[in-house]
């Protein structure tokens, strides 16, 4: 039996979707309080961290923060992951739709926040947990259809911020995961814990290039899923900037999009050195994803299937998150083993 590929193909038209709305920027202004403050108003002022009030645009969405927001949920593993790598962790109510096992340092903070569903909560669910801020992973976050649309939220008292992922930009960088980091950190009133954490990450992806500097690019075919044709990674993916930065090559970075299908002959006709496997809850398990691909006649003579040089990736690990510095690394020592004994 063939992995599914139906979550793959939704993460696909949603990033269609959402190249409809403008940009994510970040704005600041910033306010001080008045001379005349006394009593209750002075302590209030005095709880608030310097640069408040602070707007950011977020895909179109304009909000002005007076203060940092204080109960928070998240939905999609990689926003909690993020805010729980900025020490967040008390700001946080919810957590919803994990994706895979989360990174070994975040885990018990992680299984501290209540869990609100295995998949998007209701917008009903949310409100529950008496958020003042949802943080979104995937569009579907907001999903109109199911009633989490952003205004739904605001008509509520709720702001939302969505991953600038989904904001419309059609290719992802490295620089998107830094930029990401430091507006959640401008939001919630912690720059310099952002600052350090992005430092932190631009170290950990440095060492892993330096270790691959001076080997040869190994070709690599992302396969996500898919049978009839293959579901994978094109050039506007962050997946192609971590393959590069690893040491390697996407061969199908010539795709003008950042995922897309392809068929099995072109995968036979690019002979893959290396596939990636991208490693999610509902598409096939990783077992099931290579026995598909070394059941395959047509492939046999794929070098990567001949020798059987498959690296995984969790999915979480090639989104604009903090995952993906690390990604960077395991998929060097995937690719150049021999850089890293």
């Amino acid at each position: 039996m063939s992995p599914s590929f139906t979550p793959a193909r939704t993460r696909g038209i949603l990033r269609a979707t959402a190249a409809a709305l403008a940009l994510s920027s970040v704005l600041l202004t910033t306010g001080c309080g008045s001379s005349g403050e006394s009593g209750g108003d002075a302590k209030a002022a005095a709880d608030v961290p310097a640069g408040f009030p602070v707007t950011i645009d977020n895909c179109g969405v304009k909000t002005t923060y007076d203060k940092p927001p204080s109960r928070v949920v998240t939905i999609h593993q990689h926003p909690a992951e993020l805010m729980l790598a900025l020490g967040l962790k008390d700001r946080m109510v919810g957590t919803a739709f994990p994706d895979s096992a989360v990174l070994p340092e975040l885990e018990k903070d992680y299984r501290a926040i209540p869990e609100l569903a295995k998949r998007e909560p209701s917008f009903e669910k949310v409100l529950d947990a008496e958020p003042d801020f949802v943080y979104g992973g995937y569009g579907s976050a907001f999903d109109e259809k199911e009633g989490r649309s952003r205004k739904a939220f605001a008509d509520a008292g709720i702001d939302t911020y969505l991953n600038r992922e989904y904001c419309g930009k059609k290719k992802v960088t490295m620089k998107d995961t830094y930029d990401e980091i430091r507006t959640i950190g401008t939001v919630f009133g912690v720059p310099d814990r952002a600052d350090k954490l992005v430092t932190d990450l631009q170290s950990r992806v440095g060492k892993a290039t330096a270790a691959v500097g001076g080997e040869s690019e190994v070709s690599v075919f992302v396969y996500d899923s898919g049978d009839k044709s293959a579901f994978t990674a094109g050039g506007k993916s962050l997946g192609t900037e971590l393959i590069r930065l690893a040491g390697g090559e996407n061969v199908f970075a010539d795709l003008d999009d950042v995922f897309g299908d392809v068929s099995w002959e072109q995968v036979v006709e690019r002979k893959p050195d290396v596939i990636a496997i991208y490693d999610y809850a509902g598409a096939g398990s990783v077992e099931e994803k290579k026995k598909y691909l070394l059941s395959q006649p047509a492939l046999a003579d794929v070098p990567a299937v001949r020798n059987k040089r498959f690296v995984v990736l969790p999915l979480t690990a090639t989104l604009v998150g903090i995952r993906s510095a690390y990604a960077v690394e395991d998929l060097a020592r995937g690719l150049h083993p021999e850089s890293f004994r």
